[in-house]
């Protein structure tokens, strides 16, 4: 049960969703080619790698969309775009020195499936020539259900990928025409019928609540359309109205979006319907069924969460490939230019496409891994970060004695050094992850609200 009073008393805070620490507005360190190319020589030969590639493409936009897309209505932009990111994918391969293992590949967008199905198939190729793929690796990619063809998907099956994740939203015909997302109960039921007959393991649906025109019974209905179809995980996102920085979302009426405590009671709805469904719940916004991989890693403290959300990938470099993209190396973030013209220029005048980067300190570190406990589990042992990292045990003392304001209300709860959320509370961890963000200026509106 959620306590909806406390919460909302935290409605006009905003903090970052910490996908990353430090978090993305933060990457401002520049970087160049030899410097990057050091970086990944510098990965241990025989670390297993997670690959990450952006393709930034749409048909038409969604207003609610938050991704760096772009709408195209023909192919040649898309395979202009796809000869750069086999180059970069080169480059890459290169600097590291040798066909390294992969264990991790995740196709994200925009739309990957917007490519022909012949292209596909010969960028896996392209991604096994240059990297030692294990026959294990988790192969995921993401899929808008209203045009992805049965070659398509049948290309998917024989190019190993072993997840999709199928943009559903709301399948209330109300909502989805205020958000430029008509799609039917029906192209859902296909696109998930077909992965599942061609072998495809994991099926992921994307909800989003806090929409316009949506509410608690619009929310319960699509949750319950959903569960007919049996996906194996679901990924339920707060929407994030920021149309200072995403200006298609000035096409949705501001008043249409329902306030905090309707937000909350519309992911609290959707909550109790999966769980008594036999879900588990996954940090802040994922689901999964009890035997999923997901909920093993949760269970053994392996749970981590990066730019995808939560992930069972404990690769512990990301690379990122295509405009836009960020890589997670051991002591650095990097992000490619998130414009697609330039990424092109640059990947074929033989540069890498680096707009903006992060290197961090032992402090950067240090508190990553606090704060991703936080998000993953609710709840930290700071006596077991310090001592990772060699630290006095009343290192985050400051910190500590911050979190007392929350532990008056009942949000937290601190035992020596555990801290550790009410479950009633849950909603507030990125509230209560920010207490140990050294970067976050109070003043800040960059960031999405709080609930």
């Amino acid at each position: 049960m959620l306590n909806p009073d406390l919460i909302a008393r935290f409605e006009n805070q905003r903090v970052p969703r910490y996908t990353s620490y430090p978090t993305a507005p933060h990457f401002t360190d520049m970087l160049a080619d030899h410097d990057y190319r050091a970086l990944l020589a510098a990965i241990p030969a025989a670390e297993s790698l997670s690959l990450y590639l952006h393709v930034p493409f749409c048909r038409s936009m969604c207003w609610y969309c938050g991704c760096h897309t772009r709408i195209v209505a023909g192919d040649n932009p898309i395979e202009a775009y796809l000869d750069a990111l086999e180059g970069e994918i080169g480059m890459v391969a290169n600097a590291l020195g040798g066909r390294r293992p992969v264990g991790h590949i995740h196709w994200g967008g925009g739309t990957p499936t917007i490519m022909p199905p012949d292209r596909f198939r010969r960028l896996m190729k392209v991604l096994g020539t240059q990297f030692e793929i294990a026959p294990d690796a988790d192969i995921a990619v993401e899929i808008d259900p209203r045009r992805v063809s049965e070659e398509m998907i049948r290309t998917l099956a024989v190019s190993g990928v072993t997840r999709a994740s199928l943009g559903v939203q709301s399948f209330d015909p109300k909502v989805q025409e205020a958000i430029n997302r008509i799609q039917t109960y029906e192209q859902t039921a296909r696109a998930t019928e077909l992965l599942r007959s061609v072998g495809i393991a994991t099926v992921n649906f994307d909800l989003i609540y806090g929409l316009p025109h949506q509410t608690v019974v619009s929310c319960e209905n699509t949750v319950e359309q959903a569960l007919a179809l049996q996906p194996d995980q679901f990924s339920v996102f707060g929407y994030a109205h920021v149309p200072w920085m995403k200006k298609h979302q000035r096409m949705i009426d501001g008043t249409a979006l329902p306030g905090s405590r309707k937000r909350l009671a519309q992911f609290a709805a959707i909550s109790e319907h999966l769980v008594d469904a036999g879900y588990r719940r996954i940090g802040l916004d994922h689901f999964a069924r009890a035997d999923d991989r997901l909920v093993r890693c949760l269970d053994s403290g392996t749970l981590h969460r990066n730019f995808q959300g939560y992930t069972a990938d404990q690769c512990r470099t990301l690379i990122g490939l295509g405009a836009s993209a960020v890589g997670t190396l051991p002591n650095a973030y990097i992000q490619n230019t998130t414009q697609v013209g330039e990424y092109r220029r640059r990947i074929e005048a033989g540069s890498f496409a680096i707009q903006r980067a992060r290197r961090l300190s032992d402090d950067d570190l240090q508190r990553r891994d606090v704060i991703e406990r936080l998000m993953c589990e609710f709840m930290v042992d700071l006596d077991t970060v310090c001592a990772r990292h060699g630290l006095a045990s009343d290192h985050f003392g400051e910190e500590l004695a911050r979190l007392s304001a929350l532990e008056s209300e009942g949000i937290v709860r601190v035992e020596g050094n555990w801290v550790v959320l009410d479950e009633s509370c849950w909603p507030l961890a990125r509230s209560v992850a920010a207490i140990f963000d050294s970067y976050l200026k109070p003043e800040e509106q960059r960031h999405a609200a709080a609930i």
